[in-house]
């Protein structure tokens, strides 16, 4: 299985960025953590962060051709607004689960609404790094 996960907007900065929220791990740390979860499942993962929105329809379009099993997204502000990434989900024929690292729903009232989440097979919110963690071991159900 070939996962694809896609961190958007100001992940770059985790470790520097509300600690409060996001926790203390950085960006390479997390990506350490996936890294080490999809060799233990015998997954094959790619990872790639942008704070660009058209860079993330990119790579959402590379899945498009089939190279992917399955998205892992975080979208970070772009979760709350941005249709391009709605309508680039909405295209896949993968399951897509949508991660948080905090509880959007504990947090802003412009945080409490996905975009994407009704063209997600689910979405993973508040488990800090771990979000990724589950959302890599729910792929082991679907299909």
């Amino acid at each position: 299985m070939k996962i694809l996960v896609i961190h958007g907007p100001n992940l770059n900065i985790l470790g520097y960025r509300s600690k409060k929220h996001y926790g203390d791990k950085t960006l390479d740390e997390l990506n350490s953590m996936i890294v080490n979860k999809a060799h233990e499942l015998k997954y094959e993962v790619d990872i790639f962060q942008s704070d660009y929105e058209g860079d993330i329809l990119g790579k959402l379009h590379v899945a498009l051709r089939g190279e992917y099993d399955g998205v892992i997204i975080n979208a970070g502000a772009y979760t709350h607004y941005s249709i391009a990434i709605r309508d680039a989900i909405e295209a896949l024929e993968v399951p897509v689960i949508e991660v948080h690292l905090s509880n959007i729903y504990g947090r802003e009232e412009f945080r409490k609404t996905s975009v994407i989440a009704p063209v997600c097979s689910g979405q993973i919110t508040g488990f800090g790094p771990y979000s990724y963690i589950l959302a890599l071991e729910a792929f082991k159900n679907l299909k």
